[in-house]
């Protein structure tokens, strides 16, 4: 009697433990993981399949699991940092745990895996951007001529510009988008508004800082750059417009610009076709507060 009702607790208490997949998305990965003999898959399409048989059983058992997105570059390098063997079980375990408390992950609520692989990528894109733009910002220095932190500086201002943006914004929902061109490749990063009122404004704060720090490189770098920003309302058109980044300051765009700038793909560059119902126009006045001090670092 004791061992069924141990059996029972047991079972009850794991529904309450949440677990970690870290998930190959993609073939090129896959086929790096098969060099070890420990890994028991030989072909990516049934890897995916029983990835998500596993993932639907979990939830049907009342358990939450989340997805993480395994690099075998990283799994190499963290197995070798660690001192682990990397061909075995259970140092795919450790590193998926070392995901799980450290990587971006994304939960899962019954989704199909197809739905599911695309925002697990945005949201590493997304870390890897505001890691990289953190690093680049706190690694410029002092500026020569004042002593100012620059990289300190210009989050400062970012935050400032963003501020001045959210609060010259229209009622509804809004969507930004701040793109500024490093070498090598164009940083993106997205802020989501889903309620813009006078009295409040409901955001997501992670998403704030990431795009706050991608301004402020631009800022400190003085790369080019922009600010695009959607407002939706309800039995509204959807208004666009936006601004130039240059300097410490923002440009208000044209309607022709903004058009031009919201029509284009940001990776590939090739044009996409332009929404119906939608106004493209001019942004409004951020004000005298919303310029820059102008010194050049």
């Amino acid at each position: 009697m004791a061992d069924i009702r141990h059996h029972t607790l047991r079972r009850v208490l794991r529904r309450e433990i949440a677990g970690t997949i870290g998930l190959l998305t993609d073939e090129h990965d896959f086929r790096t993981m098969r060099s070890y003999r420990s890994f028991a898959f030989d072909d990516h399409t049934t890897y995916l399949q029983q990835v998500e048989s596993l993932l639907r059983s979990l939830a049907a058992q009342g358990g939450h699991t989340s997805v993480a997105l395994f690099d075998p570059v990283e799994y190499a390098e963290f197995c070798a940092e660690s001192g682990l063997e990397p061909d075995t079980p259970a140092s795919r375990t450790r590193f998926t745990a070392h995901l799980a408390a450290n990587g971006p992950t994304v939960p899962y609520d019954g989704q199909p895996l197809a739905d599911l692989v695309p925002d697990l990528v945005d949201e590493a894109v997304r870390q890897a951007t505001w890691e990289y733009a953190t690093t680049v910002l706190s690694r410029i220095g002092a500026c020569a001529t004042c002593g100012e932190d620059i990289g300190r500086a210009a989050f400062v201002r970012a935050a400032h510009l963003l501020t001045r943006v959210l609060d010259t914004a229209g009622p509804g929902s809004l969507h930004l988008v701040c793109s500024v061109s490093t070498a090598p490749d164009t940083l993106v990063a997205v802020l989501r508004v889903d309620e813009h009122t006078e009295d409040t404004i409901r955001l997501d704060e992670s998403e704030a800082l990431e795009f706050t720090t991608v301004l402020a490189l631009g800022i400190a770098t003085r790369s080019a750059g922009g600010l695009v920003m959607r407002t939706t309302t309800a039995d509204t058109t959807d208004r666009v417009y936006g601004w130039r980044l240059r300097g410490e300051n923002l440009e208000p765009l044209t309607a022709s610009e903004v058009f031009d700038a919201y029509c284009t793909d940001i990776e590939s560059g090739d044009l996409v076709s332009p929404e119906s119902g939608v106004d493209y126009g001019t942004p409004p006045d951020l004000g005298d507060t919303g310029k820059g001090s102008d010194h050049t670092h």
